[in-house]
């Protein structure tokens, strides 16, 4: 199969470039070997790694990374379009085409004939009511038929409860959110004590879940608020390491007391510098 070589080389080609750049590596006859041996299943864990990454540099506001990132993750489509036009299933312009169609289907105030002069929580209202027409019209017949099974675990169980909330299936009230969290707190323990360590795993996931449902209720993004646990375990876990190699020591040189100690140490930094960054 001949490839455009000057497009190719071209370094303002743009996404035609791209488009041509992925035909060749996966040309069975002189393409890259790794490439061509892929397909959907084994490219999907690389598509969510760059989502991921994309997010990461967002987080972390280093927008030269962003371009980077971004670039990785447009090569995710990039792909699956590719092995998709082999198999005759649909093309790039397709998924261009596809999107774009759903857009101005989705932004009637935009596109149409409604009127701009909504609030943001109507906006996504309506929004969510031109989703249900899309799913009826695909014969998808339950409520939690098309909440993908391979998003990360804590934001399926977000999603899944925001489409039963839809419909009427959900709490009220926080305190209730939380007056069951404390009972799937105290099941967990009782399986801990009393069962074996399938029922622990079922009663941690129904503690998660719930937390979950907390979050919702609060306003708050599980990944989000985890993300930032996260960074701030990390930061504090590395100011333990600092100081301690002020005394010549490692971590598993010194015990839980030693390094307690330093954990309150780097609670107050922080919260003096949160002071500090006040206005």
């Amino acid at each position: 199969m001949a490839h455009n070589k000057d497009l190719i080389e071209n370094p303002n080609g743009g996404l035609p470039r791209l488009l041509e750049i992925m035909r060749a590596l996966r040309d069975p006859q002189h393409g890259c070997p790794w490439d061509i041996e892929q397909d959907f299943a084994s490219i999907a864990p690389y598509t969510i790694e760059e989502a991921y990454e994309v997010a990461d540099a967002i987080t972390r506001q280093n927008w030269d990374d962003l371009k980077d990132e971004l670039g990785d993750l447009l090569l995710q489509t990039v792909y699956h379009t590719q092995m998709a036009h082999e198999a005759s299933l649909f093309s790039f312009e397709d998924v261009a085409n596809t999107i774009g169609d759903k857009m101005v289907a989705r932004h009637p105030h935009v596109f149409g004939t409604d009127s701009r002069k909504k609030s943001s929580a109507q906006q996504t209202v309506d929004w969510e009511k031109i989703k249900a027409t899309e799913r009826a019209a695909k014969a998808r017949k339950g409520v939690l038929d098309d909440v993908a099974l391979g998003l990360p675990a804590l934001m399926r169980a977000v999603k899944l409860q925001n489409r039963a909330a839809r419909v009427g299936f959900d709490w009220p009230q926080t305190d209730q959110v939380l007056d069951k969290l404390l009972e799937e707190s105290h099941e967990l323990v009782e399986a801990r004590d009393q069962l074996g360590a399938d029922e622990i795993e079922e009663e941690f996931g129904d503690l998660l879940f719930v937390m979950a449902n907390l979050a919702r209720h609060l306003g708050v993004d599980p990944e989000t608020a985890l993300r930032g646990a996260n960074a701030k375990f990390t930061r504090r876990f590395a100011h333990i390491e600092r100081a301690l190699a002020q005394l010549g020591k490692r971590p598993d040189q010194s015990d839980l007391a030693e390094m307690d100690r330093l954990w309150n140490d780097a609670k107050a930094i922080d919260k003096a510098q949160n002071a500090t960054a006040e206005p």
